[in-house]
């Protein structure tokens, strides 16, 4: 990585299917997002408009959805970390909605916004993130993108781009081992009827999503492995005519609402009466997985008190909600995604510039891929 120079180039610059002529940075309501640290420094422009000090960063932080619980916990910790650094900064909702979020980019750049940290909404495609690392690098501004993956291409495509994320793979090789090793000690009591296979539903957060790919892959190939070594039959899914074995929120929210309306469909058709209960949830995230057990407490399932029948649910992010479900007998288990370390290295990288170093600067201590710029964080297990 080269130095990064601390000018920011703002003038009219576009991105596609952006404007700008808004003069404070708001989110889809209107009502403005900011959450700078009382500490900060106000940024200090020229005369021109167009030279900043490197110290002096005006941080735009753009989140693809402020409703993500998982989303929520980092913008918490990172609300924190940016305070504790003392710059300028400010939050931005995408709403889940790309054009959106490119408008919010492109007004922050011609409102002087020298440093972009995107979370970015669209996954399906690399051409969002490159449009938004195009316009950085035309300003002359580092970029650096957090938890949703990006492509190589876009990373390397600029000097002063990173990305901070997680192995995507990872979550759902650990989900798929913490099903496994479960049915394996538990098989005969969650096999509730009896027939020797466990069946199974499975929501998947959205399309085209690298992380949701994985951990709707690997979540039931590494549980059935699991199964097949302890000599049992593979996971079952709930419905013999779905080819594609999960149920996806077709909104792209992951939301816990789009669970709980897929679950309360499922169990008006399927019950222990009639011997076809879904003995098994597997989800995504936590949202979806809060919302199938919300579905299942409305029936009398996953109460936590003595004597209630419990149908495993696992998820991903351990979200402080989760985490007391799992407490409380109504959940099982969920995969840790670090809020506080994701929040923790890019606001490390933050530092960097602020100090004048290297966008990539000071990272030996966190997981690099060898050839671009991507920084790892890594997933851990919870159970209570």
């Amino acid at each position: 990585m080269k130095k990064f120079l601390a000018a920011a180039l703002v003038c009219a610059m576009t991105l596609s299917m952006a404007s700008c002529t808004s003069s404070a940075p708001t989110t889809s309501s209107g009502d403005t997002s900011s959450t700078p640290a009382s500490s900060a420094a106000s940024t200090t422009e020229s005369e021109s408009g167009t030279s900043t000090a490197a110290s002096d960063l005006k941080v735009g932080v753009f989140y693809y959805a402020f409703s993500d619980v998982y989303i929520t916990n980092v913008r918490t910790n990172m609300d924190a970390k940016l305070g504790e650094l003392g710059v300028t900064y400010q939050n931005f909702d995408g709403n889940n909605n790309q054009a959106q979020q490119t408008d919010q980019i492109n007004t922050a750049i011609a409102d002087g916004y020298n440093l972009l940290i995107v979370n970015i909404v669209d996954t399906t495609s690399p051409d969002a993130a490159q449009s938004i690392t195009d316009a950085a690098k035309n300003a002359g501004i580092p970029v650096i993108f957090f938890n949703r993956e990006i492509s190589d291409d876009v990373v390397k495509s600029y000097e002063n781009c990173a990305f901070v994320g997680t192995d995507a793979a990872e979550a759902g090789h650990m989900q798929g081992e913490l099903i496994g090793e479960y049915l394996v000690e538990n098989y005969e009591t969650v096999d509730l009827n009896g027939d020797g296979k466990i069946s199974y539903v499975l929501f998947k957060g959205q399309e085209a999503n690298a992380e949701a790919e994985y951990r709707t892959q690997y979540s039931v190939e590494d549980a059935d492995k699991i199964l097949a070594e302890a000599g049992k039959e593979p996971l079952s899914f709930y419905d013999s005519n779905n080819p594609k074995k999960y149920l996806v929120d077709q909104t792209g929210a992951w939301s816990a609402q789009a669970a709980v309306d897929y679950m309360n469909t499922i169990l008006s058709e399927y019950s222990e009466s009639n011997g076809n209960m879904v003995e098994l949830v597997i989800a995504n995230n936590d949202g979806m997985a809060e919302g199938a057990i919300s579905a299942l407490q409305g029936i009398g399932y996953n109460t936590g008190t003595e004597g209630s029948t419990t149908i495993p649910v696992f998820g991903v992010d351990a979200v402080d909600t989760a985490k007391e479900k799992i407490q409380a007998g109504q959940m099982t288990g969920t995969i840790m995604q670090d809020a506080a370390g994701m929040a923790g290295t890019i606001t490390t990288l933050v530092g960097n510039l602020k100090g004048g170093e290297d966008l990539m600067a000071n990272t030996d201590q966190f997981n690099v891929d060898d050839s671009v710029a991507k920084i790892r964080v890594p997933y851990g297990v919870y159970t209570g």
